[in-house]
């Protein structure tokens, strides 16, 4: 009897081409093609299949982000791979986006829309896809025009007038009233949870906040010191609602330690302010755990990302200790010596202290609880008027 043939009903993987520039005289200390295997990192995570990589280096920004001559390769790629994808590694223009996909005829998307895309597959809660929403609706708005600017460019007279206009303004009222009511909705979670956070920090409780890179390992570090069951994976925001537990120190110290979402190179700021309501914890917190994936290849940059957008969001001086997680992915015991040269590369005076751990095989957990404790009483006397600094 002749073995039966199954068939996939699912939807096939797209598949990408990736496009990133670096433009001299603007320094990044993350390096184009470190960026672009993040970018395809990404785009894997959001179910694509990237064929190719180009890149090209311009003496100053192109109105069209890359030059003619690179375009045309793009074609040319695009029609050989068979791509129905172009993924930019920056945000792009209104403009610059439907110039590309008029030149390569197939669907243009940038760095933003690529996250937010992958934010949109993880997004599970109510809050969450909340805040995606406003995220997406507020990143469409700009880019309506484009879908009707061939009516507009008629110029006016007899046969051009009705729909083309009208239709531009009847979708922005309609994006506008839908960002107006996500921003309610939003508005009101956060009121909630601010009442939450008020009764569970009433007296001297103290706020610890995880942040760092998206797969840090944070979940699993949140676990290990919380003994909690928040779920845990190996991909790219696993994490996007914050998870509060009371955390048991050793002296007794009433304390609550929340798991936030992850940052990531380049982040789009339309995402830090529609998920501002989930970071209030990290921006409420007495003391921030930045935690580092230090089997990463790009555990510095990584570390001055978070530091980056931490300091952007206003609370790059509350005090932080660094989390150096994963270290079970370079050794094999808690016991062998090891040499991490990613403290070469980190300002760690930025940091009150650093701590090794593997949250996976619970080594560091007793060093990091009691440098938790420790850098709390350095703080209070800070917080009651005195002179004492820690």
């Amino acid at each position: 009897m002749p073995k039966k043939r199954t068939y996939s009903t699912g939807p096939s993987r797209e598949r990408a081409i990736l496009v990133g520039v670096s433009v001299r005289n603007q320094f990044d200390y993350w390096a184009l093609d470190d960026s672009l295997a993040e970018l395809s990192e990404l785009a894997r995570a959001a179910g694509a299949n990237p064929v190719e990589r180009f890149t090209q280096t311009l003496n100053k920004p192109s109105p069209t982000y890359i030059g003619k001559g690179k375009i045309d390769e793009l074609q040319h790629a695009v029609k050989q791979t068979e791509a129905d994808t172009v993924i930019f590694d920056d945000e792009l223009s209104p403009n610059q986006q439907k110039t590309l996909e008029d030149k390569l005829g197939v669907k243009v998307i940038d760095r933003t829309a690529l996250i937010l895309d992958v934010f949109a597959q993880r997004a599970i809660s109510r809050e969450g896809r909340l805040q995606i929403e406003l995220a997406q609706t507020e990143y469409l708005l700009p880019r309506l025009a484009g879908q009707w600017s061939h009516l507009e460019r008629l110029g006016g007279g007899v046969g051009t007038r009705g729909p083309g206009e009208t239709q531009i303004e009847t979708d922005r009222r309609l994006v506008r009233r839908k960002l107006s009511r996500v921003k309610k909705e939003i508005a009101q979670i956060q009121l909630q949870r601010n009442q939450q956070r008020q009764q569970r920090t009433s007296g001297d409780t103290k706020i610890v906040s995880l942040v760092g890179y998206t797969n840090a390992g944070k979940s699993a570090l949140f676990n290990a010191i919380t003994s909690s069951g928040v779920i845990e994976r190996n991909q790219l925001f696993s994490t996007l609602d914050t998870t509060t537990r009371r955390l048991y120190l050793p002296s007794g110290t009433p304390a609550t330690i929340s798991d936030t979402v992850g940052f990531v190179h380049k982040l789009p700021p339309i995402l830090v302010t529609a998920f501002r309501a989930t970071l209030e914890e990290a921006l409420e917190a007495d003391l921030l755990l930045q935690v580092v994936d230090v089997s990463s290849p790009y555990a510095a940059e990584q570390a001055q990302v978070v530091s980056d957008q931490l300091s952007d969001m206003g609370i790059g001086d509350t005090p932080r200790i660094l989390v150096l997680n994963k270290l079970d992915l370079i050794i094999k015991s808690a016991d062998e010596p090891i040499s991490l040269n990613i403290l070469d590369e980190i300002d760690v005076s930025e940091f009150s202290r650093v701590v090794t751990t593997s949250a996976t095989k619970g080594w560091g957990m007793v060093d990091l609880r009691d440098a938790i404790e420790t850098r709390i009483a350095a703080v209070e006397p800070v917080a009651t008027g005195n002179s004492i600094e820690g």
